[in-house]
């Protein structure tokens, strides 16, 4: 199996820290957080994760072959000509995430303590062509799932906006959840993914999953059991996270 780790933002949030690195190279109580994020990949037993890199590239590359990619499989997908946000990153990717298996997708700056395996082994068992962490937490964009889970549509709080053309929020048992930066999709979905895609290079995935989601099985992942999460890419979310990581 097969994981890639987003790393390839301009971590604009987190200036002036990232005016002379990466988000991705930025410290977690002492460690990057790209270290952090490869170590709980590896954790799932996973030894093959593509990094791909945009902002301070060179920085990224050097890293990895100075920590000998961690003792991994690691290929680094180039995006330094164009950001091609995360569906179109993804789709640059796809030679090097290719074959039989599902596929992690991990946002850089996720410090998370989520059982992977866990979602993997929950995302293959389910038969879905994409399995989204999610969680109730205050924003202004959520996704909508119906009471299996199925992901049904999108809404934007603030603007009353919602996504796919038509979608009716009103049904009961409808849940709105917001999604935590990690997913893993099965290979069949790079078809549709394609398609959805067309000319454009620069595309988000979540649109994609959103637009998709009548013709395609997208559910949503809510663990059991307890665990920390934390989006490290603005700096009070990445202080806290630098204080749980250190204890």
């Amino acid at each position: 199996m097969k994981a890639m780790i987003f790393a390839a933002g301009l971590g604009t949030r987190l200036r002036p820290l990232t005016d002379d690195r990466p988000k991705a190279l930025v410290e977690v109580a002492g460690k990057t957080m790209l270290q952090r994020v490869i170590e709980r990949v590896a954790l799932a037993g996973i030894t093959s994760i593509v990094v791909n890199v945009h902002h301070f590239a060179d920085k990224v590359i050097d890293y990895l072959r100075d920590h000998d990619n961690f003792g991994l499989n690691i290929a680094v997908s180039d995006e330094r000509d164009l950001l091609l946000d995360t569906g179109g990153g993804v789709l640059k990717a796809q030679q090097l995430l290719m074959g039989d298996e599902p596929i992690l997708l991990h946002n850089a700056d996720i410090m998370t303590t989520l059982d992977l395996g866990a979602m993997i082994a929950h995302h293959q068992h389910s038969g879905a062509a994409a399995t989204l962490l999610v969680k109730q937490r205050v924003t202004q964009r959520y996704l909508v799932f119906d009471a299996n889970a199925r992901l049904q549509g999108w809404v934007n709080k603030k603007t009353g906006e919602v996504r796919p053309a038509g979608f009716n929020i009103e049904v009961e048992g409808y849940q709105e959840l917001a999604f935590g930066g990690v997913h893993v999709i099965s290979p069949a979905i790079f078809e549709a993914l394609q398609r959805y895609g067309g000319n454009r290079q620069v595309f988000g995935i979540v649109p994609f999953y959103v637009d998709a989601c009548r013709d395609l099985l997208i559910n949503g992942y809510q663990p059991q059991e307890p665990y920390q999460w934390f989006d490290a890419g603005k700096p009070e979310t990445l202080a806290q996270a630098s204080e749980a990581m250190s204890s």
